[in-house]
């Protein structure tokens, strides 16, 4: 076989072991009430635990109760299925209430040696056949999964078996002939190949993150190094995105071991940012770190090394269980949600042929995958790790965690340039004399601050510095470059910005046209900025737009340009998450859990809580999915008096007849913008704002129900990043930094960048699973400047699940509000 031929054979290979063949799931699709009557679902959780498993076991006994089916809580995993007994008990509706804020999981999960040989599988086919389950929803890791396809696989036989020692009668073989699987994957290392994220290591990373930042003020105040050991025994995922998370100064991990010199080449890192005033240091261990030769790289070894060679206070922190307790994050709640609303529906699909799924996260859209491709692909990495090709074993892991590695290498490789550490002590004078080698980019915050702002703006600085540009910082908007408030940047004087909310350089919600146009083009040319980064919202899209309109009327403004959408509300077009939004919808779902709990032991009692987003109900229909909510009226979705009275009828049935004690509405703050637009937008009804429907709510539920009102305000812009904005702002910075090299080395002639070309004016956005720069004249096709919003908006399709999460059995919002909004659109 010649050369080529083997190379080519061999890129098909890879391509094929990195692919997993993955089918769409049913979101947003209508699915009738009670369409699967007379199923019977059995569900359990396996192996360790992870937060978010109860909000999966919920989804799955409410979709499962929603389509008509009985579903059983398995108790402790494959032990209590092999037991029986109590261990395998009929849920019910309020047996989940309560549980999508618990840590852990409620139904106990065990690992089973009984169940690993034959006679423990024989009794436990029997004690599920005895109450007629034959489809089984499995939440673990690739052990439980595993585990359950040979189960299935022998479920025919055992079948048999069971007939032929008189433990069946005819009638319960002839039912229970087949058995259908899908799993869920809940661990918090996401070493499950075949799935973006798995449930619980976003709010694992949550744990990190808040020990991380508790451990830096001690460590600033002795000038102390800190080493912090994570789990991750076969997967560096937590250790890795932590480290980008919390600017690690050095992170260990199993799949990328450090070079043979890592020794001396950490401790050389360690004392150059000592030298620049840096008074802390953190490192991250993976537990199941090793070295190029296999060895273990603990944390108390490389503690002894920065002990003994810098002769640095050195403490060592291990996190341990920590990682697996506490409340779920907001992801991990909506994670498990919509898997297990799936995996029943995946259920329902199946026929004795179908292989054992897995429901998996690809982007923003749940799939089924193959389980077996799965587990073996999983199995190839640890195969990969042991024979020492730690290439193929990032490969395997998937985009998502070489994107990671990536990001990580280049900044843990980063070293202040010399010739441009400037900042540090601010020139001042703004004369700044360039030349042909050093370019200047700068970076502004525009619109409402939201946290990942400065994430985004200490890697951009970071970054460009390395690359040999001088990068400037424009304080306060449009109105700081117009009043010339513009400084250099420096290497040290962006250091822990990333865990720090709001905007450091100063914000404000204004567009490029609120301003003087020609002042803006002015002072472009005045500080010769030959790239501008713009972090912010709408207004950043808006202002971007409306720039690249100018361009032929102001030369200044031939410069490449670009966006990182960063806003709470989510509603920038052209990516499916704004920085900013995850951490909204964290602090979102605490607050709710708070308030909820501040009604226990009290009278039942509904709680209408009003959110930001403006015109986009991304904030309000997200959070009422992760904190429970019966109902989340938005603007895209039609506010009418029949909804209204149908929800408080609803909310009085439940609360007479199903047991549950509060409520929860949620409401977004449209309806005050709506009543301050103009005649045009008099067709949206202001009518129905928080202070009528709680009114509305409180007479018609009275002697049934109290109602309190809350509005949210700007505690949703507040807080510290979550780990994935600070994670999310890091990635898009670097990325944006390689897209201004290219774009300025291009068009640079004769001194001077000079681009008009629409690819040169552009937001970057996440769209599915990748990265992509998009121009902005083509996003405003697609764009309500009047209402700011995308014309197109993924999430609209999970509005049916929070309806029948919430106990609703005529769904009546399986309409497609997408198009419903575009046609609006069109007709005004």
């Amino acid at each position: 076989m010649s050369a080529p031929e083997a190379g080519s054979r061999r890129h098909a290979e890879l391509s094929r072991r990195e692919s997993v063949m993955a089918t769409p799931g049913k979101e947003g699709q209508v699915i009738a009430n009670g369409a699967w009557a007379g199923n019977v679902i059995g569900v359990f959780t396996s192996g360790g635990d992870s937060q978010g498993m109860n909000g999966a076991v919920r989804a799955v006994v409410r979709m499962g109760f929603y389509l008509g089916c009985k579903v059983y809580f398995i108790k402790e995993g494959y032990e209590g299925m092999v037991a029986g007994g109590d261990n395998i008990e009929e849920a019910t509706w309020s047996s989940v209430s309560g549980i999508l804020q618990l840590g852990g999981t409620v139904i106990g999960s065990a690992r089973s040696k009984k169940f690993r040989e034959r006679p423990g599988r024989l009794s436990a086919a029997e004690n599920l056949i005895k109450r007629g389950i034959t489809n089984l929803v499995v939440i673990g890791g690739d052990g439980s999964l595993t585990g359950a396809n040979l189960f299935r696989m022998e479920w025919a036989d055992l079948v048999k078996e069971l007939g032929e020692t008189g433990k069946l009668t005819t009638e319960e073989q002839s039912r229970c002939g087949h058995l259908n699987i899908v799993g869920m994957v809940g661990s918090i290392d996401n070493d499950f190949c075949g799935t973006d994220m798995t449930i619980g290591v976003d709010s694992a990373l949550h744990r990190i993150i808040e020990a991380v930042d508790a451990i830096s003020t001690t460590a600033s105040s002795h000038q102390r190094a800190f080493v912090m050991e994570v789990m991750g025994r076969h997967c560096g995922y937590l250790a890795l995105v932590a480290a980008l998370a919390c600017e690690a100064d050095w992170v260990f991990i199993p799949e990328w071991p450090p070079e043979g010199d890592w020794e001396e080449t950490l401790c050389n890192k360690l004392a150059s940012e000592r030298k620049l005033g840096q008074r802390l240091n953190i490192i991250l261990v993976a537990e199941g770190a090793v070295d190029r030769q296999g060895n273990a790289i603990t944390a108390d070894a490389v503690k002894n090394l920065l002990t003994e060679k810098l002769k640095y206070d050195t403490r060592v922190t291990v996190l341990g269980h920590v990682q697996r307790g506490g409340s779920p994050s907001a992801f991990d709640r909506i994670l498990g949600s919509r898997m297990g609303a799936e995996a029943v529906l995946a259920l329902m699909d199946a026929k004795a042929e179908t292989p054992a799924c897995v429901v998996s996260l690809e982007g923003n859209q749940t799939v089924r995958v193959p389980l077996m491709e799965c587990v073996n692909r999983t199995q190839d990495v640890q195969k990969a790790m042991d024979a020492k090709n730690f290439e193929e074993a990032v490969r395997l892991r998937g985009r998502s965690f070489q994107n990671n590695l990536t990001t990580y290498r280049m900044l843990s490789k980063l070293r202040p340039p010399t010739s441009l550490c400037v900042g540090e002590h601010p020139p001042q004078d703004h004369s700044f004399k360039t030349d042909q080698d050093h370019r200047n980019l700068a970076v502004v915050n525009i619109g409402a601050p939201a946290c990942g702002m400065n994430a985004a703006v200490r890697s951009f600085v970071r970054l460009g510095l390395t690359q040999g540009y001088r990068v400037l910082g424009i304080q306060d908007s449009f109105d700081g470059l117009i009043a010339g408030r513009v400084r250099p940047m420096g290497w040290t004087q962006v250091h822990g910005w990333a865990g720090k909310g709001g905007s450091l350089l100063g914000t404000k919600k204004q567009l490029a046209s609120d301003v003087s146009m020609g002042g803006i083009a002015e002072k472009l040319r005045e500080f010769k900025i030959d790239g501008l980064l713009i972090v912010g919202g709408f207004e950043a899209f808006h202002s971007l737009f409306q720039l690249y309109q100018a361009r032929e009327q102001y030369p200044a403004f031939c410069i490449p340009m670009c966006v990182i959408p960063c806003t709470i509300s989510n509603n920038v077009p052209g990516t499916d998450f704004s920085l900013g939004a995850d951490t909204a919808l964290n602090e979102i779902s605490d607050i709710c859990d708070r308030i909820k709990q501040s009604a226990t032991g009290t009278k039942r009692r509904v709680f209408v809580v009003e959110t930001m987003g403006g015109f986009c109900g991304y904030l309000a229909t997200m959070s009422g999915l992760a904190a429970g909510a019966d109902a989340a009226y938005i603007y895209e979705d039609k506010i009418t008096i029949s909804k209204l009275r149908d929800d408080v009828f609803h909310l009085k049935d439940k609360i007479l007849n199903a047991g549950v004690q509060r409520g929860l509405i949620l409401r977004s703050d449209s309806c005050n913008l709506i009543a301050k637009k103009t005649k045009r937008n008099e067709c949206a009804n202001a009518n129905y704002t928080t202070e009528f429907i709680n009114q509305l709510f409180a007479e018609e539920g009275k002697g049934v129900f109290s109602v309190r009102m809350n509005v949210l305000g700007h505690m949703q812009q507040g807080g510290v990043p979550s780990p994935f904005d600070r994670n999310y702002g890091t990635k898009m910075a670097a990325k944006c930094v390689a897209w201004f090299k290219e774009r300025i080395e291009t068009n640079l002639k004769d001194g001077r960048v000079m681009v008009k070309s629409p690819e040169c004016f552009v937001l970057l956005g996440m769209q599915k699973r990748r990265l992509e720069f998009s121009p902005v004249c083509d996003l405003a096709i697609d764009t309500d400047f009047d209402n700011r919003l995308p014309l197109v908006q993924w999430w609209l399709k999970l509005r049916p699940l929070l309806r029948i999460m919430a106990k609703h059995t005529t769904e009546t919002y399986t309409m497609d509000v997408e198009e419903a909004h575009v046609s609006e659109m069109d007709k005004e």
